[in-house]
């Protein structure tokens, strides 16, 4: 049974058969292709047989290889490869459906492709996927046919896999490129001049031309007969935590992508920055209760504890408790530090119910709010209007830009640094933030 359900007849055959039925039946008015319809069908029937036995002659005719990565990027093109190769003495052509995993809602998509004797072909493919977790590739199949083309066989490959969609360590490394190269602000990465003396001593050396002049030593000068100055290095080892709200708010999408997922991929190259910078940094994540808290290190290990606690968040359908969050650092972060939150404040209403909290933080540590624009919103409001449904969605979609403004001015008003920006400049604007920050020695 099994047998009989992996054969089909392909509609070259369907054709033929259909030619052959019209000839017998033209065969009553035209007696003479009586004999041409017999023997074309019984060759037909006889070709059928034979292409039956070639399709069937290898259990196995073409071998399948795919080859991907255990670990997948978050919101990043990875890059899938497929080989098939022909094993057996005769051309095998065919078609292959992959077993693309659910969550790419791939369904129109057929690699197809003809080879001869021990002829190998590849193709790639990339999947985006939109959500961390595992995704399953199921069994891929062909449908293979012969050089005759008459009867076809569906071939299982009896190769599924499992793979994991991590936080983006494709994003880290491009940022990590970006920031300790020369040529950084083409990419977004601002060059900015350290500010006061809070860094630490390093070494006194000649004086050259851009050296601030509060810097000369003196002492060394006269010594030396020749100007000298004191340089300075950026202090390390400060604790920097990042903070991810969890709650319902951190569930909108934007580009396929939630906000929890953006604040999770910028957690994982912000923090690959501050240990490379020589600061420690940890994590913690929070909803109506407290979720992970990770100290802040920088041994060999952080990165990696960093990556698989991002791993494992989820989104708490629950509202945002601050004032569990305060009394939380509280207890756990003892030095003064810098604390990158990542939250979603929609409305001036909950940003004030949040404030006496982020005030209080503020007063222990050097908090910076990061909250988002909504890029739909951005869209509709500056497109031009058409319909007088569309000039109220306009306005409408400007009031809200323009709250998302005093939400940020207000934050800054109490003396909380902020950063309001696109979810594509999310990770751009965080570090700049924190360059900023350690350049005029306020962590």
């Amino acid at each position: 049974m099994k047998f009989l359900s992996s054969i089909y007849l392909t509609r070259f055959f369907f054709l033929l058969f259909a030619i052959g039925v019209v000839l017998f039946a033209a065969a009553f008015a035209v007696p003479g292709l009586y004999f041409i319809a017999k023997v074309g069908m019984l060759a037909l029937f006889g070709i059928t047989l034979l292409d039956l036995l070639l399709v069937f002659s290898a259990k196995e005719p073409l071998s399948y290889v795919r080859h991907v990565q255990n670990r997948l990027n978050l919101g990043d093109a990875n890059e899938i490869k497929l080989t098939i190769r022909n094993i057996t003495s005769q051309p095998i052509n065919f078609r292959m459906y992959e077993g693309f995993p659910i969550e790419m809602q791939e369904r129109s998509r057929i690699f197809k492709g003809f080879l001869l004797a021990n002829q190998e072909i590849q193709f790639e493919y990339t999947f985006v996927p939109k959500e961390r977790g595992e995704f399953f590739f199921r069994k891929p199949f062909f449908i293979i046919a012969s050089i005759f083309n008459l009867v076809s066989r569906k071939m299982i490959v009896d190769d599924e896999q499992d793979v994991k969609v991590y936080p983006s360590v494709l994003q880290m490394k491009k940022y990590e490129l970006l920031v300790f190269q020369q040529q950084k602000t083409s990419a977004g990465i601002k060059k900015i001049r350290r500010l006061g003396n809070t860094s630490e001593f390093e070494q006194i050396k000649n004086y050259v031309q851009g050296d601030e002049i509060k810097t000369i030593n003196w002492k060394a000068t006269s010594r030396k007969n020749e100007l000298m100055v004191n340089q300075y290095q950026e202090e390390k080892s400060q604790h920097i935590y990042c903070i991810i709200d969890k709650s319902r708010s951190m569930q909108v999408q934007f580009e396929g992508l939630s906000m929890l997922d953006y604040a999770i991929n910028s957690t994982l190259v912000f923090s690959n920055i501050a240990l490379r910078k020589g600061d420690k940094t940890g994590l913690i994540t929070f909803s109506d209760k407290i979720g992970s808290q990770l100290p802040a290190d920088r041994s060999g290990g952080q990165m990696r504890r960093i990556i698989e606690e991002l791993y494992n968040q989820k989104t708490h359908f629950l509202e945002p408790n601050y004032e569990l969050l305060y009394n939380s650092l509280r207890r756990t972060v003892k030095t003064r530090s810098l604390l990158v939150l990542f939250a979603n404040f929609e409305t001036e209403f909950a940003m004030r119910r949040a404030l006496p909290m982020l005030r209080r933080i503020n007063q222990k540590h050097v908090l910076v709010v990061v909250f988002f624009q909504n890029t739909d919103l951005q869209e509709l409001a500056y497109e031009v209007p058409k319909t007088t449904k569309d000039i109220y969605q306009s306005a409408v979609a400007e009031r809200m830009i323009s709250m998302k403004g005093r939400i940020a001015q207000e934050l800054k008003q109490n003396g909380i640094q902020t950063i309001l920006t696109l979810p594509s400049d999310l990770s751009i604007n965080t570090i700049n933030k924190y360059l900023e920050l350690k350049a005029k020695g306020s962590i």
